[in-house]
């Protein structure tokens, strides 16, 4: 629940149990964004050791599915976003490279395409934004790529490729809250942050 009361009643089933040695200014941020990115990565994407993974924007989602990525043990992690600003942030949450889309000519996945000899075998989206959505899914390799969609589009949007991009045997998922179920699976994720 987001709110800036000084009490919230809530429904029993909307409520988990945590560690009461944690944190909460710290864990608070586990209810939503960094949940939801890390376990877009790890539930849903679920990237290989060794793996290449590109992250579509890196506001708290985004550095969650990066953090998921690097806990998966992938070997390159790339951070996409149009605020280089963000760009030393996030290699503390395991990104490796950085590619900002208004730096070059040509659309970013083909950026992507020529950095990684064809494309990325997982991307995760995280930005709500429906041309990027389409990016991430089209940086995927053909014949295993897997794209994840995070972000939530305004109402009107409409995502837009080639059917031949299905036919190639890429994988489009989407996830809500990175599937985790907050009453069973947050504690574990406040004794994860706690673990370090």
């Amino acid at each position: 629940t987001s709110t800036f009361s000084e009490y919230t009643v809530a429904h029993a089933g909307c409520v988990a149990k945590i560690n009461p040695e944690a944190p909460l200014d710290k864990v608070c941020v586990l209810s939503c964004g960094a949940s939801t990115g890390m376990g877009a990565a790890l539930n849903v994407a679920k990237p290989k050791k060794g793996s290449t993974v590109a992250v579509f924007g890196l506001g708290a989602v985004g550095l969650g599915a990066a953090e998921g990525a690097r806990i998966a043990g992938a070997s390159r992690i790339i951070g996409i976003d149009l605020n280089s600003e963000r760009f030393e942030k996030a290699k503390l949450f395991g990104v490796t490279e950085f590619i900002n889309p208004l730096d070059h000519a040509k659309p970013v996945q083909e950026v992507i395409a020529e950095k990684t000899d064809g494309g990325v075998d997982y991307s995760i989206e995280c930005t709500g934004n429906v041309k990027a959505m389409v990016q991430a899914f089209e940086s995927c390799h053909d014949g295993w790529g897997v794209a994840v969609l995070v972000g939530v589009p305004h109402s009107d949007a409409v995502f837009q490729t080639s059917p031949l991009n299905f036919l190639t045997e890429r994988t489009l998922k989407g996830t809500s809250y990175g599937n985790y179920k907050p009453r069973s699976d947050l504690p574990g994720l406040v004794e994860m942050y706690l673990a370090k």
